[in-house]
């Protein structure tokens, strides 16, 4: 991420940073990975380390299903049944050793508790919804289409302005970043980037509560869920800098690359972690070459696993689409566009389709919730 400041903070790292009353602020050093990568300083009113209580962890590890079955799979996601709660709602679906891909269909937020996934970053997609997220670095809004970012560790609350609420989750156990070969040697976004600085939306509104009490945390770590009563308010701070911050990114501002053949899935991507990668579909012209097939050609998977959620409009490449529904196409087998949808793409000019893509390159494994939404017959769906 890039540079950014918010608040009050000293003039140099690691020196006097003294309160109006003359008591030292705190500081913390914040980083995802150690002291050799990207990192804030945060300034608290209050140490960030008074624990009054640690309650015993609830064990929140999916349920995978090992059925010895390799074919392409078909999840309902619009079935996941909605939840008040906000960490109750959260449904694993696919998993492996990389990340987790989650539904979740939330009616409320958290607001009688903070939550912090110290197992790792979060890219909640919000497909369904409106609302605000409040941290320790200031809050964001967010609506749909928007993928919200949240580096490993930061504390917060999610508010839904109404009920109806969808979100698919993508839980990555290493830091995600947009593509390297979209930036430059100093992290500057390229010209040929299908977004640049100007879409990320940073944090703006900096709350600093200076309250005493007993605030209550969830804190998840190693698929244990730890209760945590602090003694201070976790949005605490008067100020901060540094590279790692919660922010935003739209899938509506992600600009399409196109050309007179179709271009190949890469083109799609927007972020990256280790081992997975995640890409946007979205609105778009065709391939423009007179003889041009805009269908996706048929490609093996052999070493990715393909996840597709359907977020919006129509797929030329798949019959039956509903909003959020998923498709696993798992490598080792070749997958395509379904019977006649080659033919009937060509000479259409557009498409309005919007989707998110999770490509793995380790397997993916479903869980029980996967099991009980899933269309057992879709590998069948090529055979006219």
């Amino acid at each position: 991420m890039y540079y950014h400041q918010l608040g009050k903070i000293p003039h140099k790292r690691h020196t006097q940073f003294r309160k109006p009353n003359g008591e030292l602020y705190s500081e913390e050093l914040f980083s995802t990975e150690g002291f050799s990568n990207n990192y804030s300083n945060l300034y608290h009113v209050h140490p960030p380390t008074q624990i009054l209580q640690v309650g015993d962890p609830k064990d929140i590890t999916p349920k995978t299903v090992h059925d010895k079955q390799l074919k392409h799979r078909c999840l309902q996601g619009f079935k996941i049944d909605p939840a008040d709660d906000y960490l109750h709602s959260r449904k694993p679906v696919l998993i492996n050793n990389d990340c987790k891909i989650i539904l979740a269909a939330p009616r409320k937020g958290n607001d009688t508790y903070y939550f912090k996934n110290a197992d790792a970053d979060e890219v909640i997609f919000i497909h369904e919804g409106s609302g605000k997220i409040r941290t320790q670095y200031g809050n964001l809004k967010f609506k749909y289409g928007d993928y919200i970012v949240l580096p490993r560790g930061t504390v917060y609350q999610i508010e839904f302005d109404t009920e109806n609420n969808r979100l698919l989750i993508v839980e990555s156990y290493s830091p995600v970043v947009t593509p390297k070969r979209y930036r430059n040697e100093f992290g500057q976004l390229l010209e040929h980037s299908p977004f640049c600085e100007r879409d990320i939306k940073k944090p703006t509104e900096l709350e600093t509560h200076d309250e005493q009490g007993e605030f209550l945390f969830y804190i998840k770590k190693e698929d244990q869920l730890y209760p945590y009563q602090y003694q201070n308010h976790p949005f605490d701070v008067v100020g901060w800098d540094g590279f790692v911050y919660p922010y935003i990114f739209s899938i509506h501002d992600f600009e399409p690359i196109t050309g007179r053949i179709h271009q190949p899935p890469p083109v799609h991507q927007t972020f990256e972690a280790r081992n997975f990668v995640i890409c946007s579909f979205v609105p778009r012209l065709y391939d423009y070459h007179p003889l041009a097939i805009p269908a996706p050609y048929n490609h093996s998977n052999i070493d990715s696993d393909e996840v597709l959620y359907y977020v919006d409009g129509d797929f030329m490449s798949r019959d039956h689409v509903e909003k959020g529904m998923i498709t696993l196409h798992p490598g080792g087998i070749p997958h395509g566009p379904h019977p006649g949808t080659a033919e009937k793409s060509i000479g259409k000019k557009e498409t309005k389709e919007l989707a998110v893509m999770v490509d793995t390159f380790r397997p993916l494994l479903m869980t029980t919730h996967a099991v009980n939404i899933e269309e057992r017959d879709y590998y069948k769906s090529w055979i006219k």
